[in-house]
């Protein structure tokens, strides 16, 4: 294996570790608070996607309702960018208001909870497929991709942005949990759900807002896939999120810098047994690896065994 080589596919794992670090976040952040595993958050990436493709497609004038004027690349990424997180967060507000208080607050056992998020995530993607059909799309092109090659490797200017933007929004997203007091009143009911209300703390109102966070961690990711990879198609969040799912509880489910750490394992993991091995055997080998690491540490690398009072 030369140097180059491994640099090369070095670059590509931190792309595709990066798009499983963000979606696992929105994992982590929700059974942090809740105890609940969101399955309908992998659907939630592929609302984002889609969403930024209509709203890209708009704004770069590729749509059949044109603007009287043309936007420069500089406006259209932020407005794209914004306006995907907004309606992304909106759509996962919604889903907590609609499918998962009404069951909390009648005190439905988790498993109610986790059968009603398998639900929603296949009626996101399938209400997909009725609404837009099964032909794939391609993500429109909001800035021109420009190809960077220093000797035997080769990189995007598409890729740099992608690891760069994906530090800097986990850095954000460490620093709102750990540094303000709304992170503060995520980890208090984390650690402790009934003790919370009793300091005047609102639980809905928290949960709502780790809903909106990990809403849009998922729509960015969205927009940085569909810029990456540009083909959509409506089942594209199945795959990811069950293997960003995985990603978190290697990491520790229910631990932020877990969710990034398993997030770019996985992305390691994958890339290099494909650079090596038929693709094929991609999954395979990634998912044997990391039931090793659960085997040895059962709640993952930064996970916290809970104790329930009985």
């Amino acid at each position: 294996m030369t140097l180059d080589f491994f640099i090369q596919n070095f670059i590509n794992a931190m792309q595709w570790g990066s798009f499983l670090a963000l979606i696992a976040v929105g994992y982590t952040l929700v059974y942090g608070v809740l105890l609940l595993i969101n399955f309908a958050h992998g659907d939630i990436f592929m609302v984002g996607a889609y969403t930024g493709y209509f709203i890209g497609t708009f704004l770069t004038n590729n749509f059949e309702i044109k603007l009287p004027f043309d936007l420069p690349s500089w406006v259209v990424i932020p407005l794209t960018i914004v306006a995907t997180m907004f309606i992304t967060a909106l759509v996962g507000v919604a889903i907590e208001r609609i499918a998962y208080r009404p069951l909390r607050n009648r005190g439905a056992h988790r498993l109610y909870l986790v059968i009603t998020a398998l639900m929603f995530g296949l009626l996101l993607e399938y209400g997909n497929l009725a609404l837009l059909g099964a032909s794939d799309r391609q993500f429109p092109n909001l800035f021109d991709k420009i190809i960077y090659s220093i000797g035997g490797i080769t990189v995007t200017n598409i890729k740099i942005y992608v690891i760069l933007l994906s530090f800097l929004i986990m850095g954000i997203l460490w620093w709102i949990v750990q540094k303000t007091r709304w992170g503060m009143a995520m980890r208090a009911i984390s650690y402790d759900r009934l003790a919370v209300p009793l300091m005047g703390i609102s639980v809905d109102q928290i949960i709502l807002f780790t809903f909106v966070l990990g809403s849009s961690m998922a729509a960015l990711a969205g927009i940085m896939y569909g810029t990456a990879f540009p083909i959509l198609r409506f089942n594209m969040g199945m795959l990811v999120g069950w293997q960003a799912f995985i990603a978190a509880v290697v990491g520790g489910i229910g631990s932020i810098r877990g969710a990034m750490v398993g997030g770019y394992i996985l992305g390691f993991t994958q890339i290099f047994v494909a650079a090596f091995l038929p693709s094929t055997y991609r999954d395979l080998i990634a998912f044997v690896v990391l039931l090793l690491i659960l085997a040895i540490k059962p709640t993952g690398l930064f996970g916290v065994p809970r104790r329930t009072k009985v």
